[in-house]
């Protein structure tokens, strides 16, 4: 299974000593409700630490969630991997883009984003040093950093090497032995989206996450530390235009969740040709949505 990011590592932990507690062998875990509250998670934070259990053989499967033995010291996270200065300083920036504390054109300093995330300030100037080669941020000439807005040419470069890295990704899936561990893992995740799909509308507020995940996983079938580096910054940009224009959030997310399923049920069943067909249909219709939230937010700019 490839590695939990640190939001569901840290849930992950949580759940545990709440299990260990709580939980008797043969009781079934508490409902997705009760845990997002117990890990401190989201519904897709705690997916992902359901995954976490059945690899480890905690419980069966997604269904049966009763509990097959007790958690062992080797099923926790050490506390080491759940203070990455380089996730956390992500995740914050992340975080702030996604909740509008930054808009574009917003600037920031080193001493603000160390506070929030926990890092020295030397760790963020060399996060956002290493960031900035993207283009998504710059460094104002007399200190500080500043979001930086970008135009359609911008959004369609980044796009069409995203185009390159994921479908030779998927390429990469027909290599693979039968038996690869990738094929559980593309299982897992079609399940999960799946259960999105058949969720209330409001559900798929969790979209973003999950969607990061889907494809930092295919990045990172590729083994290649370009495309896993691009990949921070591809999932930022692709997100970046819902500070632009949230209208009709949701129902575009309900449709990016049939996309993702439709590759990985293709991926799962190794048709290659359907699942780069489905690809390029959603990575299309993601550079679309996109494009069209630049120039929804030029009309602003315009209006105002």
């Amino acid at each position: 299974m490839s590695k939990l990011p640190t939001t569901s590592r840290r849930c992950t932990n949580l759940l545990l000593e709440y299990i260990d507690e709580h939980v008797a062998v043969g009781e079934p875990l508490p409902t997705e409700v009760k845990m997002t509250e117990l890990g401190q998670g989201s519904r897709t934070a705690i997916r992902s630490t359901l995954a976490h259990f059945i690899d480890r053989g905690l419980i069966a499967s997604m269904k049966e969630r009763q509990l097959l033995r007790k958690p062992r010291p080797d099923d926790w996270f050490d506390v080491a991997e759940l203070h990455s200065g380089t996730e956390r300083l992500q995740q914050v920036l992340m975080e702030r883009i996604y909740q509008r504390d930054l808009p574009p054109g917003a600037e920031f300093s080193e001493a603000e984003l160390a506070r929030a995330s926990g890092v020295s300030t030397i760790a963020v100037r060399e996060f956002l040093i290493g960031f900035s080669r993207h283009g998504l941020i710059e460094k104002k000439p007399r200190g500080g950093w500043r979001l930086c807005a970008f135009d359609p040419s911008f959004a369609q470069e980044l796009g069409e090497v995203r185009e390159m890295f994921e479908l030779k990704a998927i390429e990469r899936v027909a290599a693979l032995p039968p038996g690869d561990p990738a094929f559980a893992r593309l299982a897992e995740l079609l399940a999960r989206h799946e259960a999105l799909g058949a969720a209330p509308a409001a559900s798929h507020a969790d979209f973003p996450a999950l969607d990061r995940e889907f494809h930092t996983f295919l990045i990172g079938l590729l083994g290649n530390r370009f495309a896993n580096s691009l990949n921070d910054a591809v999932s930022l940009v692709f997100h970046y235009h819902y500070q632009w224009d949230k209208r009709d959030e949701l129902p575009r997310n309900q449709y990016a969740v049939q996309e993702h399923v439709a590759v990985l049920r293709a991926l799962v069943a190794r048709d290659v040709p359907a699942a780069l067909a489905a690809m390029r249909t959603h990575l299309q219709s993601s550079r679309t949505t996109m494009l069209q939230a630049l120039h929804n937010r030029e009309r602003a700019l315009q209006a105002d």
